[in-house]
């Protein structure tokens, strides 16, 4: 073979740039691919909007809207946030000796002249009627419905005796709002009769001046006339049966029930994470012991729990139980919690790098805390997103059975369990606290 005599240049090294590796997307953190992912989804980011604005309710309204949740204003009682506030001035009550009768009727129907004495107020409704033939006297009946065939007159306000008697003034809790009044005459033998037209009467709101004045509805000082028109206080929610306002009831409850749907959860997630994490590392005869143990607390019944922490706390019937309702969901809802970390520890312990963190020499709490329960965070804030409702649930349905807050102390539990006694004639009592329950 010759030998053959090669270029300098066949000896140059061959250089070529290359990217060895490109990265699709910028390296995030845990909570960064969490903000992106909850920003994409738009039903979760209304819900997250939905619970700041639930927040700034419940932590700031109280400063904007500085009305008593306590307070009565016995001039609204049970009003709709859409009705009339105007009261007209009239002058205060005067005692009336009433009426007899004038002309005695040749007809025998009740209540064919009945009628008002003067127009009707929330102050007063003055009645007057004809006496009838034969009558010993006569019951006067308040509805708020109109009559029907059924006898259902309403509520029956007071019995005259004598046939003289022919005049009837109702002070009886008077709301602007449309009254049925019915005249039932007794016969000779003291039968009642029953086949009475009533008299449609639509009471006004008034108030009286110095009341005005006392309640701060017009400036201290000012004269005020008959017949001149002033306004109310505002309740934009309406008012309770107490005539309470519903929007200041509203704001402190929800810090009642918000603080038990917060801190409930978050200390027995808190405990169910420990006690889960510890028996799903340590496996064996351990893990075993803890989980019976475990299925113990869940087999517990709650409400017997709760009536027995109510008279270890030695609250009394009326008072409220707050402090029994957090300790009895702290100790007895944790299981569930430990039962969910539980298993995402024993399926993570598993992993090629735990076993390499081991073989590096990292100690046991070092696995746990930077390892294992980081992995765990999206079953945890998952449990703890339902965990909150659930508590808010458990102390709306306590408080709905007397069993948790009690009044005058508001919560929206509470709200419900009164406003349920209401619902037919004045539903927003029950409404308002059951929306904000299922928000």
């Amino acid at each position: 073979m010759s030998d053959a005599t090669l270029p300098a240049s066949a000896f140059e090294p061959v250089t070529a740039a290359r990217q060895l590796h490109v990265l699709s997307r910028p390296s995030l953190s845990y909570w960064q691919d969490a903000w992106l992912r909850l920003k994409r989804n738009r039903r979760a980011l209304l819900s997250l909007y939905i619970i700041l604005g639930l927040l700034t309710f419940t932590v700031l309204g109280p400063f904007v809207w500085r009305v008593d949740p306590a307070s009565q204003d016995v001039d609204q009682v049970s009003q709709t946030p859409w009705a009339d506030r105007t009261a007209t001035i009239v002058a205060p009550y005067h005692a009336w000796q009433g009426a007899r009768a004038i002309s005695e009727r040749t007809d025998t129907s009740p209540a064919s002249s009945l009628q008002l004495a003067e127009p009707a107020n929330t102050q007063v409704v003055r009645l007057v009627w004809s006496a009838i033939p034969k009558a010993t006297g006569y019951r006067i009946y308040r509805n708020i419905l109109l009559p029907g065939s059924e006898r259902d007159l309403g509520l029956p306000l007071g019995e005259l005796y004598g046939s003289d008697n022919v005049s009837f003034e109702d002070r009886l809790d008077l709301d602007p709002m449309r009254y049925y009044y019915t005249l039932a005459p007794f016969g000779a033998d003291g039968v009642e009769q029953t086949d009475a037209a009533p008299l449609v009467v639509d009471v006004t709101r008034v108030i009286t001046e110095d009341l005005a004045v006392a309640r701060g509805l017009v400036p201290p000082g000012a004269k005020l006339q008959p017949g001149e028109v002033v306004h109310l206080a505002l309740h934009p929610f309406g008012t309770d049966y107490l005539g309470r306002d519903l929007l200041a009831r509203l704001m402190y409850g929800a810090r009642v029930s918000l603080f038990i749907g917060i801190v409930a959860p978050f200390f027995y997630v808190l405990a169910g994470i420990l006690y889960g994490s510890t028996a799903g590392f340590v496996g064996g005869r351990t893990d075993s012991l803890l989980m019976r143990l475990a299925d113990f607390v869940i087999a517990l019944p709650f409400l017997l729990f709760m009536i027995l922490f109510k008279i270890a706390f030695g609250i009394g019937p009326g008072e409220s139980g707050i402090l029994p309702l957090l300790v009895a969901l702290i100790l007895l809802s944790w299981p569930g919690t430990a039962r969910l970390v539980r298993g995402q520890i024993l399926q993570i312990r598993e992993e090629a790098y735990i076993g390499a963190s081991r073989l590096l020499g990292a100690p046991t709490n070092y696995l746990i805390l930077r390892h294992m329960i980081p992995n765990t965070l999206g079953v945890i804030l998952v449990t703890l997103t339902f965990a909150v409702p659930g508590a808010i649930f458990t102390e709306a349905f306590l408080s709905f059975i007397g069993m948790g807050v009690a009044p005058p102390t508001p919560s929206w539990g509470s709200m419900c369990n009164d406003g349920i006694k209401t619902m037919l004639t004045h539903p927003h009592e029950l409404i308002f606290p059951a929306t904000f329950i299922s928000i």
